[in-house]
């Protein structure tokens, strides 16, 4: 069975993996299509990996979000919120981020107080966050009552567009503590986001598990927290570390209930993941978030430095990760060429984003030619609580106070690109096909130029889509055509498999992709939306 791109559905799927501690990197083993020919009719295609590269002579080189300078945009002011100075959070813990393009409204879901609330917000310009007043919980913005023994832990919402059913329009995940050491998951749905229904308890699974959707498999994922045991890469101690697993299904609610065997060992931190200098712990694997985006799934994965909870507590500061960037053309293998930090903590004493940074659900918003990409984050700062004390409840300390929100931006498409210098280069594509008009690229060549032409399955370029007749690409741009002499028309070339060359000098290139539109939509995903899409897909 064929997927969407072009590879192959493994028959045991999903893979089997065995975690042996050993630190080596998980391969990413896609099932390639012999012969290798890739349909290009599903988005935009990002330059992020090899997956479409047959050749090339340019540079990769990938980009790091910039955090806003409204950073805050929005913090603790409410009762709940400001939690009786003890850990005053407003931030998502996961959570979610999401346009509703029904009320054209960025919708903000976040943890209220530290394990005491799920609250909503809502903005129209995705900066300006406003707190309605709800009728769930009486003089409150919170969408689920409070049950005495619960502490909400994390969470994770997502808007469903695919709902057949209007009740189920919104989809949540929540992971709940009680005094006497019981965790347990659960799942709701909702019409609006605001009003959920009663609760199905999931499997088995730790904190900090998330949920999100697969649009190209259709499956719901449960990105599922587990320990495993392993000796230490620097001390050789066994002792357990932070894994995930996975479980998908095609229904969000019987999903919910697996058996302690049926999750698959998914993934884990490697040999590439570095101690942070200053704290010394071997990096290990906190969460993983995704979303489709154009062609491909985003995640972003939290990378956890320590120091452990133990000695946090007794200092009173927050636990350190960063939010690394990895991309899936399968849903279950993640390309992590990138080591450096997408959004990362700031480490500085002082800073509202000290450290402890969690990925909205929902991954990333689209506004403009930006990608919005919200977080919380951690100061460690109590105006109660000092180093090694308690608060109201067991997890109440210093170490998770201070919860606020951030936002960073991202050129559209711009997690990576293929950099040509003064000499110039090229990349030609693995043989693509397709049934659009129209080639479009996302590209910087302001201060340079790049050139596009087609060839055939033997490399010989097709008149009149030659080099030779490519009138030169010199902008800066997030989405724009490519012309020759004679045409911008490809569509003489429907279902007919060919290669892309690109002549690049003095420019980087983000993405390409073919579009039956004059004004380049892409028919691809728009991960958690944007003001200008009216569902999940760029049409």
């Amino acid at each position: 069975m064929r997927t969407y791109n072009g590879l192959i559905k493994p028959k045991i799927w999903p893979p089997k993996l065995t975690f042996d501690g050993s630190g080596a990197p998980i391969p990413v083993d896609y099932n390639m299509p012999s012969p290798k020919i890739f349909p290009i009719d599903v988005g935009r295609q990002l330059f992020v990996d090899d997956f479409l590269v047959d050749d090339t002579s340019l540079t990769r080189n990938f980009h790091q979000a910039k955090k806003s300078d409204y950073n805050p945009i929005f913090q603790p002011q409410t009762e709940h919120e400001l939690d009786k100075g003890n850990c005053p959070v407003a931030a998502p813990f996961n959570d979610g981020v999401w346009w509703d393009p029904k009320d054209k409204l960025f919708k903000m879901w976040y943890h209220a107080g530290w394990m005491r609330g799920t609250g909503y917000a809502e903005s129209y310009d995705g900066i300006n966050w406003v707190r309605p007043a709800l009728d769930v919980v009486s003089g409150s913005n919170l969408i689920l009552p409070r049950r005495d023994g619960f502490l909400r832990d994390g969470c994770c919402v997502w808007l469903d567009h695919f709902a057949k059913d209007p009740h189920q329009r919104y989809k949540m995940f929540q992971f709940f503590r009680s005094p006497h050491g019981k965790e347990q998951g659960e799942v709701y749905i909702s019409p609006d986001g605001i009003h959920w229904g009663e609760p199905t308890v999931t499997g088995l699974l730790g904190d900090n598990s998330t949920i999100f959707y697969n649009p190209f498999l259709e499956r719901w994922v449960y990105s599922i927290r587990t320990h495993s045991s392993h000796s230490s890469r620097r001390s050789g101690i066994t002792a357990g570390i932070r894994t995930r697993s996975y479980w998908e299904h095609e229904d969000f609610l019987e999903g919910a209930k697996w058996n302690l065997e049926d999750p698959s060992m998914w993934g884990w931190s490697d040999q590439r993941d570095l101690p942070d200098p200053d704290i010394g712990n071997t990096p290990q694997l906190y969460d993983l978030n995704a979303n489709a985006y154009e062609s491909l799934l985003v995640g972003l994965i939290s990378i956890y430095y320590g120091p452990p909870n133990n000695v946090a507590q007794e200092s009173g500061i927050p636990k350190t990760n960063d939010l690394m960037v990895a991309f899936s053309r399968d849903g279950f293998h993640w390309d992590r060429a990138c080591r450096e930090a997408f959004i990362d903590s700031a480490r500085t004493e002082g800073s509202w984003d000290k450290a402890y940074v969690h990925a909205a659900g929902g991954t990333c918003l689209l506004v403009g030619e930006k990608m919005y990409f919200y977080y919380g984050a951690w100061s460690g700062t109590s105006p109660k609580l000092q180093a090694n004390m308690m608060g109201d409840h067991e997890r109440a300390n210093a170490m998770y106070a201070g919860g606020a929100t951030g936002l960073a931006t991202l050129r559209r498409d711009g997690f990576a690109s293929m950099d040509g210098g003064n000499q110039g280069g090229y990349l030609i594509t693995e043989l693509v096909v397709f049934n659009g008009d129209y080639i479009f690229v996302n590209c910087d060549s302001s201060k340079g130029v790049i050139k596009v032409e087609i060839l055939d399955e033997d490399g010989t370029p097709i008149a009149p889509f030659t080099s030779a007749n490519c009138l030169s690409v010199s902008v800066d741009s997030t989405i724009h055509m490519v012309r020759w002499s004679e045409t911008t028309n490809v569509s003489c070339l429907s279902g007919v498999p060919v290669r892309l060359k690109f002549w690049v000098a003095n420019g980087n290139m983000y993405s390409f992709w073919v579009s039956s539109t004059l004004d380049g939509k892409s028919n691809g995903y728009v991960a958690a939306g944007g003001p200008e899409f009216k569902g999940p897909l760029d049409i």
